[in-house]
């Protein structure tokens, strides 16, 4: 089955008119600073397709996050437990800002797609310097983490990301939730 994908400005006229959720799967803190109104959060590391099939038989589903990399994973992977009206919102949160279309805002946190190359970026620094001060065994980790970018961007999976998302400081409870357990 092949991924649906609509711009934010037909899914929020698709919402209005018939029944379906909007499904947020980025970080609490990531939803916290910023999400489309009416978003229910359901970080993609938790998101239960068989809670959303039970819940709500008769949903459509879109599902948005920054800015559609993890959409197209929750879809892949609400469509492999059977749910086939799963719609990914092209160019997530940032696309439905940038169309105007209305938001929630709340206390700014950094986008976990930063968070991973400020990581990256000090692993493979540390890993030079170790490396030239230490011992040269301390390279490998340099090697270690551009393997893994590469790797990343190969297959649209980002371990580091998938680490980052566990941190405390990306999983603190929003302060005004739209959160559906």
């Amino acid at each position: 089955m092949s991924l649906m994908v609509l711009p934010p400005s037909e899914v929020l006229q698709k919402l209005k008119s018939k029944s379906g959720k909007l499904i947020d799967v980025r970080t609490p803190a990531e939803y916290e600073s910023l999400h489309a109104e009416g978003a229910v959060l359901m970080p993609l590391d938790k998101l239960d397709p068989l809670a959303l099939k039970t819940n709500y038989p008769d949903n459509d589903f879109y599902v948005i996050c920054r800015s559609g990399g993890r959409g197209k994973q929750a879809c892949e992977k609400l469509q492999a437990a059977g749910i086939d009206r799963v719609i990914n919102v092209e160019g997530g949160t940032l696309a439905w800002e940038k169309e105007g279309l209305p938001v929630i805002r709340g206390r700014q946190t950094m986008s976990l797609e930063r968070q991973v190359r400020i990581a990256a970026g000090s692993l493979v620094v540390m890993g030079l310097s170790l490396g030239y001060f230490i011992h040269q065994a301390f390279f490998g980790i340099s090697a270690f983490v551009g393997c893994g970018l590469v790797f990343a961007g190969l297959t649209d999976t980002c371990g580091m990301g998938m680490i980052l998302a566990k941190m405390p400081w990306n999983n603190r409870k929003p302060v005004a939730s739209c959160q559906v357990s």
